[in-house]
């Protein structure tokens, strides 16, 4: 709260964030509910352990995106932002190419994963240089 009575807003970045994070953990509550209740019984085990993966890595990129529109308003450094990109960019390629893998059992899918991967990866070191440089 800023002045008596009033509400800072957040930023345009910290909403996108925000929005984004909650999106993709309310997706990830459905798939996760889907997966359990009907494709446990569809899948192969080793196809449904791949689409679990996916759903637990989109789960804590979610929750990711919550600690950087934190960062993005306390620690208004550029690599917070970045590292917000790269784990939506991560999401959608890591556990998008895990889920689409896993539903058509189409291999190939697979070689993508690693991006969505390093997208994670590259996330987390953003947003640990970010905290350093605000120190």
């Amino acid at each position: 709260m800023g002045e008596e009575g009033t509400v800072n807003p957040l930023s345009p970045d910290a909403r996108l964030m925000i929005g984004a994070g909650a999106l993709f953990a309310f997706v990830g509550v459905a798939l996760g509910a889907f997966a359990a209740h009907i494709l446990k019984q569809k899948l192969s085990p080793d196809l449904f352990a791949i689409f679990e993966v996916g759903v637990r890595y989109q789960i804590y990129h979610a929750l990711a995106l919550f600690v950087v529109a934190w960062m993005i308003s306390s620690v208004p450094q550029m690599g917070v932002q970045i590292a917000g990109y790269c784990f939506i960019a991560g999401i959608v390629i890591f556990s998008g190419s895990l889920y689409v893998l896993s539903l058509t059992g189409i291999r190939w899918f697979g070689a993508v994963t690693p991006v969505g991967g390093l997208s994670f990866l590259a996330g987390w070191l953003w947003l640990a240089w970010a905290a350093w440089k605000s120190a």
